[in-house]
C-alpha cells in the first residue's frame, strides 16, 4: 500500500482521501468541456463550475441528459458574456427560467452565473436575473 501512495500524484491522494468523507470535489472548468466530463466523473469530481454553456458543445440539455445523475452542475444559469450585459430583460427572464428547468430536473444543480458578473450588465438585467430566481423557487 505504501509503494502505491507514494506512486499517486497529489491530486490522487487528496481524491482517494476525499473519497472516504462526505466531502465533495469542486473542479472548474471553463470553456468546451463536454468530452472531458466522463473523464472528471471517473476521476472522482463531483461539481462542475462554471458550467460554459455558449462555449462549443456544452449544449445544457444535452449536459444534463448525458450526466447530470453523475455530476452536479454549478452554474450555467444565465449567458455573461453575451445575454446578460447586452440582451433584454425579458430575454434574460427567459433564459434563467430555461435553464433552471433544464438544469435542476431530478437536482444536482447550483443555480450561478456562467462566470463574474461585470460592471457593464444593465441594472434591469440583474434585477431580471434575481426576481427570476426567486420567482421560480416560491413556485417550486
Amino acid at each position: 500500500m505504501e509503494r502505491v501512495v507514494r506512486d499517486m500524484t497529489s491530486r490522487e491522494r487528496v481524491r482517494c482521501a476525499l473519497n472516504n468523507t462526505n466531502w465533495k470535489i469542486f473542479k472548474h472548468t471553463c470553456g468546451a468541456v463536454e468530452p472531458l466530463i466522463p473523464e472528471l466523473i471517473g476521476a472522482g469530481f463531483d461539481i462542475l463550475n462554471p458550467v460554459q454553456c455558449s462555449a462549443a458543445g456544452m449544449d445544457p440539455k444535452k449536459l444534463k441528459d448525458t450526466y447530470g445523475p453523475k455530476i452536479v452542475f454549478w452554474g450555467g444559469g444565465i449567458d455573461t458574456q453575451t445575454l446578460l450585459p447586452f440582451g433584454k430583460h425579458e430575454e434574460v427572464r427567459e433564459q434563467v427560467l430555461s435553464r433552471i428547468a433544464i438544469f435542476n430536473r431530478g437536482g444536482g444543480f447550483v443555480f450561478n452565473t456562467i462566470h463574474n458578473v461585470q460592471t457593464d450588465v444593465p441594472a434591469e438585467n440583474m434585477a431580471a436575473l434575481a426576481n427570476t430566481i426567486c420567482e421560480f423557487w416560491e413556485s417550486a
